[in-house]
């Protein structure tokens, strides 16, 4: 349908993300908001205190009071903890370590030619589907895929001439909502599946959950959403952002290295060397990377897989660097990576008002409080078969809006809904299949998630004038879309006694 003019009439839900990347935009400067929403905490807990409102933790029962902040102990706490809230923020160390390689790889102009000479090679039709791939399957290296995948989408669309922030939203969705997918099994699966066979034990002291038992899942899960986020993002996100028209296209640079192609060539060789080293590191008798069973879920190798990613790309960007004339000396290579991170200032400088509003929630224990409160509330209604589970999951969608951490937030519902739902006659690993969807979906569009910031500075590498709105507007279709996705795909398998992992049912 279209207007007497021409153009073409919006639908309403394009005129809603309209509204919502208008409204976004007015909202203050993301520094500014973080430290609206840490003055905001402090008032709130000061409020709950006055009515000696507490919770008792479901995991150890220890009775957890509301702390004020507006007390002689929180004062203390805001003042004695400020640097290690900063300091001590995991993403930021994550940030900018990963950056360092990564930096360094772009600098001397390594990301660049690949994509000129692999990547945009690949046939159109499936570089979407690619990304969005290879963005769920980067759960491997933990949360190392939601830096590393979105920005290297970006580019790769920029290079073939399609919208770079429908290539930054599609890696985006990929590594952030769908988090909890994968071929393979992953640090995740470990996790959760301890934690749910401590809830489990409540009531059968015998009971395990392995970290297989959603693998078939999962698996579903990866080819599912690929499907439908390649199908989105070129259906609906590109149709929405039109053209690239930005500053970027005039500064486009199409002249090649010098030996460029052997640079190319030896970069990747020494990075197969290295990669050779590490595996055979780890299928050496007694690894050091391995655990005591030989194994890898857990071991020290994923526990130290940002490292291990980091010299990857240190060794590859040199490797090309040298070869092209980029890298002279030790001092070439200190100098792009101080680069990297000089155009990380802004990112670091929001990461000091988000680690103190986080600090300022965990520490009143009004997290807990909403998220024990919230669950509590579930348990009272009378909801049987499917409408539980999509309730929970709804449930478990929104508290992503006040604990991102997905283990600690686990930690918190387990104890609860675990055993409530094995009375019901339901298996503790589907429990954990809804907690994962609903945990995974919405990590992309809640304020707390810390890579948002992250996002938003590469959104601005392309548009200058891109805003949380902007952001809002571009993630919000992906995790709608993904979750009525995965709750399908439960219904698929609930319905139809398909195996949720080896010899795993619904049931009981």
């Amino acid at each position: 349908m279209k207007e007497k003019n021409g153009v073409a009439k919006k639908g309403l839900f394009q005129r809603f993300l309209d509204i919502v990347e208008r409204l976004g935009n007015k909202l203050p400067d993301p520094f500014a908001l973080f430290v609206g929403l840490a003055v905001v905490m402090i008032i709130v807990s000061w409020i709950f205190s006055l009515f000696n409102a507490s919770v008792v933790h479901p995991g150890n029962g220890d009775v957890l009071a509301i702390k004020s902040l507006i007390s002689g102990e929180g004062l203390q706490f805001i003042l004695t903890s400020m640097l290690d809230n900063f300091t001590g923020f995991a993403p930021l160390g994550l940030v900018l370590v990963m950056m360092l390689g990564i930096g360094l790889a772009e600098k001397v102009g390594l990301l660049d030619y690949a994509v000129r000479k692999t990547i945009l090679k690949s046939p159109p039709y499936l570089l979407t589907y690619t990304v969005v791939f290879v963005g769920i399957m980067g759960n491997l290296a933990s949360d190392a895929a939601v830096v590393l995948i979105p920005p290297l989408a970006a580019l790769v669309f920029y290079k073939v001439g399609r919208h770079p922030l429908a290539g930054l939203a599609a890696g985006f969705a990929g590594a952030g909502a769908g988090f909890t997918a994968n071929l393979f099994i992953a640090g995740t699966d470990a996790l959760l599946a301890g934690i749910t066979t401590e809830a489990a034990r409540f009531l059968d002291e015998s009971f395990t959950v392995t970290p297989v038992d959603n693998w078939f899942f999962n698996i579903a899960s990866v080819i599912a959403l690929t499907i439908v986020g390649g199908l989105l993002t070129t259906k609906f996100i590109e149709p929405r952002l039109g053209k690239y028209t930005g500053d970027a296209l005039e500064e486009e640079n199409t002249t090649e290295l010098p030996n460029a192609k052997r640079a190319f060539i030896n970069s990747m060789i020494a990075g197969l060397v290295y990669i050779a080293i590490v595996v055979g590191t780890i299928l050496a008798p007694n690894s050091p990377l391995a655990n005591e069973d030989g194994g890898l879920i857990p071991s020290p190798f994923l526990d130290g897989i940002i490292p291990i990613i980091l010299f990857f790309f240190i060794i590859i960007g040199v490797t090309f660097g040298i070869t092209v004339g980029k890298i002279k000396s030790s001092k070439d290579v200190s100098k792009y990576m101080a680069d990297s991170i000089r155009d990380m200032s802004s990112y670091i400088v929001l990461v000091f008002a988000i680690a103190q509003f986080t600090a300022y929630f965990n520490w009143s224990n009004l997290g807990t409080w909403v998220a024990v409160n919230g669950a509590e509330f579930l348990t009272s209604v009378n909801f049987t078969g499917m409408p539980l589970i999509v309730g929970y999951i709804i449930f478990t969608s929104l508290m992503n809006f006040l604990i991102t951490s997905g283990s600690a937030k686990w930690a918190i519902e387990a104890p609860i809904f675990v055993p409530m739902f094995m009375q019901l006659g339901y298996h503790p690993a589907f429990t954990q299949v809804a907690y994962r969807v609903a945990d995974s979906s919405t990590n992309i569009v809640t304020p707390l998630f810390p890579y948002m910031v992250i996002i938003l500075a590469f959104m601005q590498k392309y548009d200058k004038k891109a805003s949380i709105g902007t952001y809002m507007s571009l993630m919000i279709p992906y995790t709608i879309v993904f979750l009525i996705t995965w709750i399908i795909l439960i219904m698929v398998f609930f319905y139809l006694g398909i195996p949720f992992g080896p010899g795993i049912h619904a049931r009981l």
